[in-house]
């Protein structure tokens, strides 16, 4: 029976994740494969390299580093995550990914895309680590209009987030029969239409099935939500996600806001790291 791990996106959000997933690491739990949506992807990826503490650390570290992420890098590249710096200098110079790490470890990485021409998500399995892998990973994390449009392999791809949030259905669909579910909204959330529409179809006018993909991404969530709810009443999944509304935005440039969130991520791992052992084992 193959166990996997999804990881939603959200943003900064995602350090809740993060603080989750290193008690995992810490404790040595061995998924057979991680699934993971923008941020899910982009921190769930030091899960294949076996780096706990490595998300927080760099996110705490160039918090205030224009190069990292600034209004200056948008205007001047495109990118509010500046692409160069986040994805290519960071990890090969400043704090290195363990790419040999990541390519010896059997686990299953996925990260999830947005093909931007038919609104579609797109399931990338990365199995070793060259620099379109970390191009990869910043497609997945690349918020529409706040990033430039990501060319891969022959696609034009976005944030995985704006076709598949929360992909279980996708992961029990090959294979995965019994997946820990991390979700960085509370039990209560209901996502609302995208005040930002306006907005989005001047950027990606050229791009209607994206926008049509954007404009109903509130309908394709909330389902999304039920069918987690439903898995975990059948048994399939365990759920994790925070109590309450975490005390953070999309973007954040304060340190201590970023490790008051991981560390709450971490209360909750530890709170329920016994009860992931035990889904697991089953």
């Amino acid at each position: 029976m193959k166990k996997g791990l999804v990881l939603e996106g959200g943003a900064m959000r995602g350090l809740f994740t993060c603080g989750i997933i290193d008690v995992m690491m810490e404790a040595g739990v061995e998924p057979d494969g991680l699934i993971g949506v923008s941020a899910g992807a982009a921190f769930g990826c030091n899960y294949k390299s076996r780096q706990p503490g490595r998300a927080i650390r760099y996110n705490i570290r160039f918090a205030r580093d224009k190069r990292f992420c600034s209004w200056q890098s948008w205007l001047k590249t495109g990118d509010l995550y500046n692409a160069e710096f986040g994805y290519h200098t960071m990890p090969t110079q400043l704090d290195i990914f363990d790419n040999q790490a990541f390519d010896e470890n059997p686990m299953q990485f996925i990260a999830v895309c947005t093909d931007v021409e038919t609104g579609k998500p797109v399931y990338k399995e990365l199995t070793k680590c060259e620099p379109v892998t970390y191009d990869w990973i910043r497609a997945s994390a690349s918020m529409p209009v706040a990033s430039r449009i990501v060319e891969l392999e022959g696609r034009k791809v976005l944030d995985g987030g704006v076709a598949d949030s929360i992909p279980l259905e996708y992961f029990e669909k090959i294979g995965y029969e019994r997946n820990v579910v991390i979700l960085t909204q509370p039990a209560d959330y209901v996502k609302e239409h995208n005040r930002l529409m306006p907005l989005m179809r001047i950027g990606l006018r050229k791009y209607p099935q994206m926008v049509e993909a954007m404009d109903k991404r509130h309908l394709m969530y909330n389902q999304q939500l039920e069918y987690v709810r439903q898995a975990e009443r059948e048994g399939r999944c365990l759920v994790i996600r925070p109590d309450e509304k975490l005390p953070i935005g999309h973007i954040s440039h304060d340190p201590e806001e970023m490790r008051h969130v991981y560390e709450i991520g971490r209360r909750k791992g530890e709170e329920c790291i016994d009860a992931i052992c035990r889904f697991f084992a089953k």
